[in-house]
């Protein structure tokens, strides 16, 4: 494993200064450096956001560092893809700790021997408070984006922030308060998946329909499995058992939502199953025509709460992952949905969870029911959700966190 591209040697950037002044004279500035980190697939998308907007009115500015294929197809020199570091759960970490103290150790020579102006750090805290230590140590500014959770664990994170962030931009309104009780000024810029939400194109239910051959009076459920392959080796099968004891009773067609960076056959994880009537589209398209839906915990609850989708939110992983887990986190809900909708230390649900052993086939087919029998909560749940989306409400975030970069440039 290497880098995608060669690094050569590049030139130091600088000003360059003359002995006079005059008032048509401005510096001539040299290309700058912008250090990016985002390790995760919804990372990507969410940098990508900002470098574009940051690119359209600095074009001269070079961004290198880790990132996908949104922030390849931006011109970003790549020395490591997302799909490499989608790494989750405690058990996974330490089996990978190697391969990510390699990334580390490669990662710092790189800054040690481009020298970039700023750096923008996107979620993925394991490692981005790693490097961001590192890089306040060289006198490299900081910009933090897409906070650590600390509020729901490991809230001794915050002195590290504190310590070696220079700008804390965060997407929850609640988290300003809660930094600023730990003494961090947090900025709040909004939440990207309102922005990104913004730009799909709008089709009706009947052309969706039409398009993929489903009868008007089929009832649509959506399975959203999450987007890393440890997800949906745990969460899939279940959903599949889920839609198998529903099929058995209902009229009802399955839209299950891909992440398009993941190739598998759905049918893997449930052979032998024909009952089961699977249409594969994107996630957005699970969220905008699904009456009901199972959704993995992640930021799909979130994207699903935009959409107003009545859900039941599910997650499993390893035991160890789960015992370790449950001591650690703090939160009465652990869906960004219900925080969300229902405040950080409510423990009130505006959406059922079904975690661990409860998120089984017959657990999901049950809530699933309950919520398709019952037109009046699911309607009341619509409602509440969509309310809740005003929280996260704002103009352009990604405009607003590529401005903050400009002023370190």
């Amino acid at each position: 494993m290497g880098f995608e591209m060669p690094y050569g040697v590049f030139f130091q950037m600088t000003k360059i200064q003359f002995p006079f002044r005059s008032s048509n004279y401005q510096p001539f500035l040299m290309p700058r450096k912008l250090f990016v980190l985002a390790g995760e697939v919804s990372g990507d998308m969410h940098a990508a956001g900002v470098i574009a907007c940051l690119l359209d009115r600095r074009p001269d500015v070079r961004v290198f560092g880790i990132g996908g294929e949104r922030l390849r197809g931006l011109g970003a020199e790549l020395a490591y893809d997302t799909r490499q570091m989608s790494i989750m759960g405690f058990v996974d970490v330490l089996r990978h700790a190697g391969f990510l103290k390699k990334v580390i150790r490669e990662m710092k020579a790189l800054i040690m021997e481009e020298k970039p102006d700023v750096a923008l750090l996107v979620d993925y805290p394991g490692m981005n408070l790693m490097m961001s230590r590192f890089l306040h140590d060289l006198g490299i500014p900081v910009i933090y984006y897409i906070a650590p959770q600390v509020w729901a664990w490991k809230e001794g994170r915050v002195r590290k922030i504190r310590e070696t962030v220079d700008r804390l931009l965060v997407i929850f309104d609640f988290e300003v308060a809660f930094y600023r009780r730990h003494g961090v000024m947090a900025e709040f810029v909004g939440n990207p998946v309102i922005e990104e939400l913004h730009e799909e194109p709008l089709h009706s239910s009947s052309d969706f329909r039409m398009v993929h051959g489903i009868e008007e009076g089929a009832v649509l459920v959506g399975l959203l499995p999450g987007s890393r392959r440890q997800e949906i080796s745990m969460m899939l099968p279940e959903m599949l058992g889920a839609a198998g004891m529903l099929a058995g009773t209902r009229n009802a067609v399955f839209l299950l939502g891909r992440a398009p960076h993941l190739d598998y056959r759905w049918q893997e994880y449930a052979p032998g199953d024909s009952r089961i009537r699977i249409v594969e589209c994107p996630g957005h398209d699970v969220m905008k025509y699904s009456s009901v839906a199972l959704v993995t915990s992640g930021t799909a609850t979130l994207e699903a709460l935009c959409f107003g989708l009545p859900m039941v939110v599910v997650y499993r992983t390893g035991w160890l992952n789960y015992q370790i887990g449950k001591r650690l986190v703090k939160l009465k809900s652990i869906s960004l949905a219900n925080i969300v909708a229902r405040g950080l230390g409510s423990s009130d649900q505006a959406v059922p969870e079904l975690i661990q052993h409860e998120a089984n086939a017959a657990g999901m087919a049950r809530e699933v029911g309950l919520l398709l029998d019952d037109p009046v909560r699911a309607g009341l749940m619509r409602k509440e959700l969509l309310e809740a989306r005003d929280k996260l409400a704002s103009a352009s975030p990604s405009k607003a966190v590529s401005m903050v970069i400009e002023e370190y440039l």
